[in-house]
């Protein structure tokens, strides 16, 4: 089984008890001394994600535009990192995904559609924590596979996949072997069965290396993505929702007021999915910090 490490293992780290959260001070919000923090400051997380990084760090700027204190803790790493950290109240803002943060928080949800997802979310959230508004701005995790191999085998669905004859290789970031859309989801939802290859980089570049190397003959990579159209890859249709709907949703604690929600509601609804997959490319191909790309586009938006 082929294994690619990636220079950012969060489940590697968070086993060796070492979690290292790197944010514009290089502070560690999980090193506090239980008494300095100033209660008005917003704690805002981020995944590490490039692409969750850049709607953190609008969602910074524009507080900050607003005399609002924040203090960035971002690219913590994966949901089974930072999720015990927003539950526990040292994060008070996050950018997340509605279908994802579903499943996290009841492995056995059934809402597959936008509005049923979100309602679902909801209810399953603990307490202290709230959503704010759902964007319209998606980034939804998808089976990729590149043209060569889908028109090899005639592949347009994910349920295509049960005509290929040789062994399959599914690759994603290590935690993906056990979440509901990863190996056991897909053969139970489609009768598929493939291996599993961790690859540490969230459908990054050595996912799709991976990919067109012929290590692995499936890649999660999530829909805004500007890798897909650039390498030609193929993203399979979902027929049977093994992938819930999954909107950028911000998640807050109560420490976030009405006057900082009405901020983060209102960029959530000027973010659109063609944005975020523009946001994307501009961090990907175009190699700028995600301050850079938050300030451009707060800017263009009139938000800032």
């Amino acid at each position: 089984m082929t294994r690619i490490r990636f220079a950012r293992n969060a489940v590697a780290l968070a086993a060796a008890g070492v979690l290292t959260l790197t944010a514009c001070g290089g502070s560690d919000p999980l090193a506090s001394d239980g008494g300095d923090s100033d209660s008005a400051t917003i704690v805002i997380g981020s995944q590490a994600y490039y692409s969750n990084e850049i709607v953190a760090e609008i969602y910074a700027q524009a507080l900050e535009a607003d005399d609002i204190e924040v203090d960035r803790q971002f690219q913590i790493g994966q949901r089974e990192v930072y999720l015990p950290e927003i539950e526990s109240g040292a994060i008070d803002l996050f950018p997340e995904y509605t279908g994802p943060l579903l499943l996290a928080l009841d492995a056995k949800a059934t809402a597959t559609k936008p509005d049923e997802v979100y309602a679902a979310l909801g209810d399953a959230l603990p307490k202290g924590l709230r959503l704010l508004d759902a964007s319209p701005a998606t980034d939804q995790d998808s089976y990729v596979v590149t043209k060569e191999f889908a028109d090899k085998w005639g592949v347009a669905t994910i349920e295509d996949l049960k005509k290929v004859t040789d062994p399959l290789v599914f690759g994603a970031n290590s935690e993906a072997e056990s979440r509901p859309n990863g190996p056991k989801g897909l053969k139970a939802t489609y009768g598929v069965d493939v291996k599993f290859a961790p690859i540490e980089d969230s459908g990054g570049p050595l996912t799709v290396k991976a990919l067109q190397d012929g290590d692995i003959q499936i890649g999660l990579i999530y829909t805004a993505d500007p890798s897909i159209k650039k390498n030609d890859l193929v993203t399979l249709t979902d027929s049977k929702g093994l992938f819930l709907a999954s909107a950028f949703v911000p998640v807050a604690s109560d420490d976030v007021d009405d006057d900082a929600a009405a901020i983060i509601n209102k960029i959530s609804a000027a973010m659109s999915p063609e944005d975020l997959i523009a946001l994307n490319a501009r961090s990907v191909e175009e190699k700028l910090p995600a301050a850079t790309i938050a300030k451009d586009w707060l800017k263009a938006e009139n938000l800032s």
